[in-house]
């Protein structure tokens, strides 16, 4: 397998995009060679397979979803409340906003983990390190509220970015920082 970083990584970037654009069903090593703008058979160099590249597209999403550490530290620097976790989810959401593509593309991958036991195993690990994580840090930063708290926030703001990312009409009306902050309260009201 070829070990040039970039090329891997443009060729990840290059199979978020089509999964996002096309789904599951047209993501194909082809596919990824004519997103990237590289030779045909190029992605069979890097990836010695389908499951093989899927594994690597959801540690390209992490990189590419991941804050960076200057943003995260600026929230940070308040008292720890309900409304510095309110600024970390709207950071959130404007993360998501930024990079619907590798949003989009970790949907399309929950949703061929339904038809993939592997892939669903795969996923499953990846996604609870993720919740594992989000969850350690709310805690060591000292954050209000408890784990079930971390994880309550977790879930409405995966329905509030399902449906900004999906069905933006559905919550025009409403003010989403308002709601963010909204949540906040209450979940880490209820955990108090």
């Amino acid at each position: 397998m070829r070990q040039n970083p970039a090329r891997r990584a443009a060729l990840l970037d290059g199979a978020i995009e089509v999964l996002a654009r096309e789904g599951s069903r047209g993501l194909t090593l082809r596919a990824v060679d004519t997103q990237a703008a590289v030779p045909k058979g190029t992605t069979t160099n890097y990836f010695a397979d389908r499951a093989e590249l899927l594994a690597q597209v959801m540690q390209r999403i992490q990189e590419r979803l991941t804050p960076q550490e200057a943003q995260v530290a600026g929230a940070l620097q308040e008292k720890p409340s309900a409304d510095v976790v309110a600024t970390l989810l709207k950071q959130l959401l404007g993360r998501m906003r930024a990079d619907r593509s590798s949003w989009l593309a970790l949907m399309e991958l929950r949703l061929e983990a339904t038809r993939r036991p592997e892939l669903h195993a795969e996923l499953t690990r990846f996604l609870t390190a993720q919740l594992d994580g989000n969850i350690a840090f709310h805690l060591d930063a000292g954050l209000p509220g408890d784990r079930t708290a971390v994880i309550l926030l977790y879930l409405s703001m995966l329905g509030m970015i399902l449906d900004d990312l999906t069905v933006p009409q559905l919550l025009t009306p409403y003010a989403t920082d308002k709601l963010i902050d909204e949540m906040a309260r209450r979940i880490l009201r209820v955990a108090d």
